[in-house]
């Protein structure tokens, strides 16, 4: 009884400390953590609604139905829905997009944590420091990480209030269609959706639930308290600073727990195992290419969305995706598939081009 209840509560704990911390990393990159745009904080909470609801259902839906994690799970649901193989390689490009994920997120906290207090050091050699740490780390029991996480999450918004400078105030300004993009991101993106992540664990809950929501929803209203979270946080001093790295740490080490998890039970040889890992992490190691990486993090998490929303909405059959949701009216299911068919790719390729345009 005890490991059901830690099970149906470490999804939900992921999904706020994932979210925040991921957020925290991409908010500087789309111009948010100073600028307190009301208009674009609007917009943002829009698209947590109308595309990471029903990303989070998809994702959830599809773990009811192939009962094992993402990577592993892509064979069997190609073979249900009569797919071409090429589908399966959006489980490839999740998983080495986790670790990718994690190593530019620990990127960020080595930029932050020289500022503040190692100023003489490389910020490389501050990066490869704490990868290290993330890796030992990450060989923990999951739920030592999870706890980690959230106590270093917690610490970082209380002090970030109490220590931390004042913020600037709120005002409104005109909406651009540039501003799509980034909120796309922020709603996808840095909410985990995608990698397969609350897919993988959330497993031992779903095998005792026959209702969708009672899973998606509480990982999606966690996610909401992580963007509203993070309206009043600023890691702008030194204290805040060093338990937002130790937070960003901690959860980078879940990040590469599960992608670990993901490749073993692939059954994938394990020195190629380590291989990618390791590569992933590491590539953010080599100084001067934050700008290029970080682009290509968002466009590549907005792929790996669109390639699931478009195999969910357009390849699987209809009866298998509406059996494993199970929503109690007929009308949620259509309007949960409209959003997958059609808001969702729309939204996402016109996020792609909004975040080309701007490199243009």
């Amino acid at each position: 009884m005890q490991d059901n209840a830690m099970s149906r509560w470490l999804s939900p704990l992921m999904a706020f400390c994932l979210s925040f911390i991921i957020i925290a990393t991409l908010a500087p990159i789309v111009g948010i953590q100073v600028d307190r745009q009301l208009d674009f904080w609007l917009l943002w909470l829009g698209t947590m609604l109308i595309l990471a609801l029903p990303i989070c259902y998809l994702e959830i839906a599809l773990a009811k139905r192939s009962k094992t994690t993402a990577l592993n799970a892509l064979s069997s649901l190609t073979r249900d829905a009569d797919a071409s193989q090429k589908w399966r390689l959006v489980g490839w490009l999740a998983v080495v997009f986790i670790p990718f994920l994690a190593g530019g997120m620990l990127s960020n906290a080595s930029q932050l944590l020289g500022h503040f207090a190692f100023n003489g050091i490389a910020p490389n050699l501050l990066f490869v420091c704490l990868a290290i740490v993330a890796l030992a780390l990450s060989f923990a029991p999951r739920q030592i990480i999870v706890g980690l996480s959230v106590v270093a999450v917690l610490a970082s918004l209380i002090l970030a209030n109490i220590l931390g400078t004042a913020l600037p105030a709120w005002h409104v300004t005109a909406v651009v269609f540039s501003e799509w993009g980034s909120a796309t991101v922020l709603a996808l993106v840095a909410s985990g959706l995608g990698m397969g992540l609350y897919w993988q664990s959330s497993l031992p809950v779903l095998k005792q639930q026959e209702v969708a929501t009672q899973t998606a929803l509480p990982i999606w209203i966690a996610q909401l308290f992580a963007v509203i979270a993070f309206a009043f946080f600023a890691a702008n001093a030194e204290i805040p600073s060093f338990t937002f790295v130790l937070a960003v740490v901690s959860v980078s080490a879940l990040l590469l727990n599960m992608a670990r998890e993901q490749l073993l039970q692939r059954q994938l040889n394990i020195a190629i195992q380590w291989l990618v890992i390791l590569a992933a992490v590491f590539i953010w190691a080599i100084p001067a290419i934050s700008p290029i990486f970080n682009t290509l993090l968002m466009l590549w998490g907005l792929v790996i969305c669109l390639i699931y929303a478009v195999f969910a909405g357009w390849i699987m059959k209809i009866s298998h995706l509406r059996k494993s949701m199970n929503f109690s009216n007929e009308l949620f299911y259509n309007l949960w598939r409209i959003a997958v068919r059609v808001v969702l790719p729309v939204s996402i390729i016109l996020a792609i081009i909004s975040i080309i345009g701007q490199l243009l």
